[in-house]
């Protein structure tokens, strides 16, 4: 049964969409294969964290795949009309945006009685901690407060209602492939401004500065 909760219909298309839920948990299960049961992501970056983003971004990235807007090999298969319809695409981006990961374990006593070895094994599961990725983080939050805030937070979280992503818990072997693909046209950095270079225009080095400091802001 769906509940009615509408999402704007400028980022989910022509009409909005009531949202079922559980529906999207179980399309969960076939996207778990690569991003995991809880949306954590997997392998280091090779599959990105989806867990915690915005529902409009979530949405719109499907959308992008299903019109082969953005290639991607590994999703043409689960991304048609047919497979991902507009209704699918609203449900599991709703699910995954809801989806809070801890990024510590609080501390128990293993010796305890009544202590559960499983249910701490489950939570474990569940905890994405990003390691430290090198760079100058001085230096990275400098130019991160300086131009990346503005749009993704002045803690890397992100801006839901604008549908812009958080950085912030993301892996930084992920966001390295993704700067390549705007800096190779592949992928449009700003919707608004498709043609923009604001990327272009940072160093290699200065792009690894940020990502170092961007690595620790869910620390």
């Amino acid at each position: 049964m769906r509940i009615f909760v509408f999402l704007l219909s400028t980022l989910l298309g022509t009409h909005a969409l009531a949202l079922d839920l559980e529906n999207g948990e179980e399309i969960n299960e076939v996207c778990a294969g690569c991003h995991g049961e809880f949306g954590q992501g997997g392998k280091q970056g090779k599959y990105p964290r989806l867990a915690g983003l915005p529902a409009a971004y979530l949405a719109e990235q499907l959308r992008l795949f299903r019109a082969r807007q953005r290639p991607n090999l590994a999703m043409v298969e689960h991304v048609d009309e047919r497979q991902m319809p507009d209704e699918d695409i609203a449900d599991i981006s709703a699910w995954l945006a809801r989806i809070q990961l801890p990024t510590t374990l609080p501390p128990v006593d293993t010796q305890a009685p009544g202590f559960d070895a499983y249910a701490r094994l489950m939570a474990a599961k569940r905890v994405v901690q990003i390691g430290q990725a090198p760079g100058d983080t001085a230096r990275g939050r400098r130019l991160y407060r300086r131009e990346c805030a503005s749009c993704h937070g002045r803690h890397g979280e992100g801006k839901a209602r604008k549908a812009i992503p958080p950085l912030a818990g993301q892996y930084t072997a992920y966001l390295w492939r993704q700067v390549k693909l705007f800096l190779n046209h592949r992928r449009i950095h700003d919707p608004d401004d498709p043609d923009e270079e604001l990327l272009a225009d940072f160093s290699k080095e200065e792009i690894r500065d940020i990502f170092a400091y961007v690595s620790t802001l869910d620390d």
